[in-house]
């Protein structure tokens, strides 16, 4: 099934502020808030971005970038991991824009990958 618009799941680290600024982009995002899931780990926040068929989005590298290379390694797949230095949520949100413009959801699905951005 082809998707175009990626769909965002965004982690508890993530100004709330950022999901309002590109969702009135347009775009289709929750928060960990939305999903009841503050307080979960991280395995439990992506597994909840994957189950919902989103993209997940975070300023925590060193956790996802691990648990990225479990996925890979145990064959499992995600809709794509985007990670960005903190920023002000005015900053963030262009960029995420800017991203979503771009990258299609089979794209960011494609790559298994992870996206970068300072």
């Amino acid at each position: 099934m082809n998707q175009l618009f990626i769909e965002l799941y965004l982690d508890e680290d993530v100004d709330v502020l950022v999901a309002d600024l590109v969702g009135a982009r347009g775009f289709a995002v929750i928060t960990t808030r939305d999903a009841r899931n503050i307080g979960a780990g991280d395995r439990e926040q992506l597994a909840a971005a994957v189950n919902g068929g989103r993209a997940f989005f975070t300023h925590n590298r060193v956790d996802f970038e691990r648990l990225a290379e479990e996925y890979f390694t145990a064959g499992l797949e995600h809709r794509g991991i985007i990670i960005a230095v903190r920023r002000s949520p005015y900053e963030i949100a262009r960029r995420l824009v800017a991203i979503l413009n771009n990258v299609t959801a089979d794209e960011m699905k494609e790559s298994d990958s992870i996206h970068l951005f300072s």
